[in-house]
């Protein structure tokens, strides 16, 4: 199988001690591409050096907007220049998250450094990773609002083809009517572990109402990790298990969901075949 880990974060120190065979067990296990999303300019560095140094993995780069103390002219100056490498494939993480972050202003800095982020990858005609967080883990709630505000009127400004592709909505984990919004504004939308949790029935019935070619298959390692090995370290070689969900719950065969999804992220990151 053909499979690709768009979301997973390779440059934590919870893989210092065993990033490269935590690599190859990735490749070992049948992925083709992993991408490492930036949360900082120091983060987003480190995953274009890994990218640099492994031909299945690319980067992303931006500001997390829970790690936004150090964003400023000077360190997104560094995040800008970093995009420009062949290498990147994407702005982000970037996003609104309400759930660690209560003082509006505060959040309204999350709201504007977003725009920013979002006007650099319109230049630069590269895709966005989005992340979105409410407020106590709701499924709906200021959050999805005020995020779906700003990408409708970003996603609106855009020309072909990036408007045709502006991005995913990474760990998807909002309501039916917030996925459709999304998909109206032509997101993907990326699916993690909790997919495959005894608790999840409502996830999944919405997974079951997305249409196949906009799902993208995330780990988000090290964190959120599937059944069977839910509690352990997440990695990438683990994706197959979400993968193995999603063709359970849309009656199609694991190999048939490897090869789509790996097919949408090639579309959306153009990172080939």
């Amino acid at each position: 199988m053909n499979l690709t880990d768009t979301h997973c974060h390779l440059d934590y120190n919870k893989f210092d001690s065993d990033r490269a065979e935590v690599i190859q067990r990735a490749i070992d296990s049948g992925l083709i591409r992993l991408l490492v999303p930036g949360l900082h300019h120091r983060s987003s560095r480190d995953a274009v050096l890994l990218a640099e140094s492994n031909p299945s993995v690319y980067a992303a780069v931006g500001f997390h907007p829970t790690d936004l103390e150090e964003f400023s002219e000077g360190t997104f100056q560094q995040v800008k220049e970093l995009a420009i490498h062949p290498k990147v494939v994407a702005i982000g993480e970037i996003g609104i998250d309400y759930y660690w972050v209560k003082e509006n202003d505060k959040r309204a800095f999350q709201r504007e450094a977003l725009k920013v982020q979002l006007q650099f990858a319109k230049e630069i005609n590269k895709p966005v990773i989005i992340h979105m967080r409410e407020e106590n883990d709701a499924w709906v709630g200021d959050a999805s609002v005020d995020l779906l505000k700003i990408l409708e009127e970003w996603q609106g400004s855009l020309q072909n083809p990036l408007a045709e592709r502006p991005g995913v909505l990474h760990s998807f984990n909002g309501n039916l009517e917030t996925a459709q919004k999304a998909l109206n504004l032509n997101f993907y939308l990326g699916i993690t572990g909790p997919v495959t949790y005894k608790n999840a029935d409502e996830k999944r019935e919405i997974i079951r109402q997305l249409p196949l070619d906009k799902i993208l298959i995330e780990t988000d390692s090290p964190f959120l990790a599937p059944v069977p090995v839910r509690g352990k370290r997440n990695e990438p070689a683990y994706v197959g298990h979400i993968a193995d969900k999603i063709a359970e719950i849309h009656l199609k065969s694991p190999a048939e969901i490897a090869a789509i999804t790996a097919a949408n992220a090639a579309r959306l990151f153009a990172w080939g075949d």
